[in-house]
């Protein structure tokens, strides 16, 4: 059988009390949109004199802060209906009606849910008696209410589509390589504008995804959340037509409305690649992996040695690092250098080196160090103290707004600290990412575990080259290798034994990787 809606208390009078204290709450919602409304603390100081005056007594108080009565997705406003379910009390007292949902449908059926579990709703600022007047009086209030919620959303809504015909930042995260200038357009931040140029050039010219991604994370780029990349860092990026100078915003879409990173050729190009592509984001192609791909530069001419591959006269396939400058402009007679030869070279080299006693305990102090260093040369404490100011700022802005202060300077101002909040937060963020705390004892650990691995082995290499290696330069005698081992660059050179191609006319047929300029 459906269960019996529980008898709700009936209204008492005002200036009466109740025969039998009866128990309540108060519940209060401050929106911060733009409202002249009244703060919440102000609500439940009149919810409490009503109740004095009524004779009830208020067991708990339900507050939800900056949140709109047009949904029902309030905690506080969920939990008190969960404890009305549980008949913790018999009356709720809130400032008016449109804190029970500003859509008069819904407004309805919260009062009407309450009703039927037994509990009563009374208002501070609107008093509506139980007769057929009362009860139009009430709904005629929650119309007027859900006029006015309407009303300023399509005011807010107005105000940003007006923003946004005028091109200027909607809202507080921009996109990577944008920064909002003193008028809140958009201005290009040229270091991150740089990277952005980067990684569309690099996958236009087919590199994979996590070859860029261990490239920027190497040179200690970071993420706009100052995270370091991953692979999927890249996708929302490559299709962002803002990099294009296209201004977008909901549905207003303006050519040229915002600074151009990066040319309409490219970023169609890219859009190809990652289209046609079975596998941008993996390393691996039908001829195996180049793992010093983004590491490894022509010693004549410094640019980047990509992987290629040519067929012998034996019919065999044969794989190769190729001086991109030889190949595509013939300006420079480097020879190309044997793929798994140069690898297993270089592998052994780091093993060799890097991880003798000596040098790991050189590694460990310098890295210590460098750790320290950082953590003392941290912008963290000034960046936090301009959090704490532009927190300081935001909580003036809201005092202002509840005392009903409300002009275009406090909106626009408040979305510029807003804006401002996230950009320092971000930093905080990418500063405490730079400081790495790990322990002396904890970096010999993790480095003496490279020594049992095999240099043949493709994996073990991959890890190596990953973990030590920034650059390696290939001369025609020798090797030079450049690791960062705690924030310094050390090089050592090694001599070539068997790295290089002689079969001069052994061109390659095809191109899979090109990065950018070495990272020295």
């Amino acid at each position: 059988m459906p269960r019996k809606p529980a008898k709700h208390p009936a209204k008492p009078k005002r200036g009466k009390k109740l025969e039998i204290e009866e128990p309540g709450v108060l519940y209060g919602r401050y929106s911060s949109h733009n409202q002249k409304d009244i703060s919440v603390e102000q609500q439940f100081e009149k919810g409490y004199e009503l109740a004095a005056e009524y004779g009830i007594r208020i067991i708990d108080t339900y507050a939800d802060r900056a949140v709109s009565g047009r949904t029902d997705k309030r905690r506080d406003f969920q939990r008190m209906m969960t404890d009305a379910a549980k008949g913790k009390f018999r009356y709720v007292i809130a400032w008016k009606s449109n804190r029970m949902g500003r859509n008069m449908l819904e407004a309805l059926i919260n009062e009407a849910r309450l009703q039927d579990l037994g509990v009563r709703v009374l208002y501070v600022e609107e008093d509506f008696d139980d007769t057929a007047a009362g009860r139009f009086a009430a709904r005629s209030m929650m119309n007027v209410n859900q006029f006015y919620s309407e009303n300023m959303a399509e005011d807010i809504k107005r105000g940003l589509y007006d923003n946004a015909a005028n091109c200027m930042v909607a809202n507080g995260h921009l996109p990577y390589g944008y920064k909002a200038d003193e008028t809140l357009h958009y201005a290009i931040d040229e270091p991150k504008a740089a990277v952005i140029r980067e990684i569309f050039t690099r996958v236009s010219c087919g590199e994979a995804f996590v070859d860029i991604m261990a490239s920027l994370n190497v040179r200690g780029i970071k993420t706009s959340y100052g995270r370091p990349w991953g692979r999927s860092s890249f996708q929302k990026i490559l299709s962002n037509e803002r990099y294009r100078g296209i201004y977008i915003y909901g549905d207003v879409r303006k050519e040229g409305g915002i600074p151009r990173i990066i040319s309409d050729e490219l970023y169609f190009k890219v859009q190809e690649v990652i289209t046609t592509k079975k596998n941008p984001q993996g390393r691996h192609r039908v001829n195996g992996d180049y793992l010093l791909t983004g590491k490894l530069f022509c010693g004549h001419c410094k640019s980047p040695m990509t992987g290629v591959s040519g067929t012998g006269r034996s019919g065999n396939l044969h794989y190769y690092y190729v001086c991109q400058k030889r190949r595509t402009e013939k300006t420079c007679d480097k020879k190309n250098v044997r793929r798994d030869e140069i690898e297993l070279q270089v592998a052994q080299a780091i093993k060799d080196y890097a991880l003798k006693d000596d040098v790991i305990e050189w590694i460990a102090d310098s890295t210590v160090a460098y750790n320290e260093r950082k953590e003392a040369e941290s912008k963290v404490g000034i960046l936090e103290d301009q959090l704490a100011g532009t927190e300081h700022g935001i909580k003036n802005i809201m005092s202002a707004i509840e005392q009903g202060i409300i002009t275009e300077t406090t909106k626009s101002r408040l979305v510029e600290l807003e804006s401002e909040r996230a950009t320092i937060k971000a930093n905080i963020a990418a500063a405490r990412a730079d400081i790495v705390t790990v322990s002396r004892d904890d970096i010999i650990s993790g480095l003496e575990m490279f020594r049992d691995g095999d240099v043949h082995d493709k994996k073990y290499q991959a890890r190596l080259f990953d973990t030590f290696l920034v650059a390696v330069y290939a001369y025609d005698d020798d090797l030079r290798l450049v690791f960062s081992f705690s924030g310094n660059k050390n090089t050592i050179q090694i001599p070539i034994e068997s790295a290089v191609n002689a079969v001069e006319n052994n061109e390659a047929e095809c191109s899979f990787k090109l990065c950018s300029a070495p990272p020295i």
